[in-house]
């Protein structure tokens, strides 16, 4: 007995709506990817879900903006208005400057020379020299900086040291003036005494005079 014919609406149960989406989406993908590799045709296939997500799928000898474009020149609908075409172009533009560069930076290397003529070689050699006498001005700079930071650091070494030596001379000075001055100050103290508080080693002792 055959599948009875399902009414096409709206599924309203949020569950069964994910379900039926999740299966058709890769039905879809699934026939995309079959009807490229049977027919060799160039196929892609955008699917944004109720909740936006995105999935999409393209024949993998081509890219989906190809296929966009080649679809603007077919169909002759305005995807994208001069401002994305602009940048567009600016994109291409600057990709094919990094291709060039990278080509270029390959040369610089020594890499894939058989191809250039000797006028182009003779105008890496040029660039190869002017490099280097640029990175040894560089390297120079460099060091008579380094020169230049290690004098200031021994100069400020020596100072510290000297600074140091200074105050090392002044506190032995001074301890040595207090230690004059402590001498002298109990000679003072001891004549300044009374005669009857004077230590009289030769007196006799009154106990024993008792």
């Amino acid at each position: 007995m055959g599948r009875g014919k399902i009414e096409i609406k709206r599924i309203e149960n949020s569950t069964n709506r994910q379900v039926t989406f999740s299966k058709r989406r890769a039905g879809i993908l699934k026939k995309a990817r079959e009807i490229g590799v049977l027919c060799d045709a160039e196929v892609g296939v955008v699917i944004f879900s109720s909740a936006g997500k995105l999935s999409d799928y393209c024949t993998p000898k081509t890219t989906l903006s190809r296929i966009l474009e080649k679809y603007q020149t077919n169909s002759g609908k305005i995807l994208w208005d001069e401002k994305h075409k602009s940048l567009s172009a600016e994109i291409d533009r600057v990709k094919k400057e990094n291709d060039n560069m990278q080509i270029e930076l390959r040369h610089m290397k020594g890499e894939d020379l058989n191809s250039l003529q000797p006028k182009e070689l003779i105008a890496i050699e040029e660039a190869l020299n002017n490099g280097q006498a640029n990175l040894r001005d560089k390297m120079m700079d460099h060091w008579r900086m380094h020169k230049r930071n290690e004098k200031m650091l021994e100069d400020e070494h020596k100072m510290l040291a000297f600074r140091v030596h200074q105050q090392e001379v002044e506190l032995s000075g001074g301890i040595r003036e207090l230690e004059l001055g402590y001498h002298h100050d109990d000679r003072d103290f001891a004549a300044s005494m009374p005669f009857t508080f004077r230590v009289q080693p030769s007196h006799p002792n009154l106990q024993q005079e008792k």
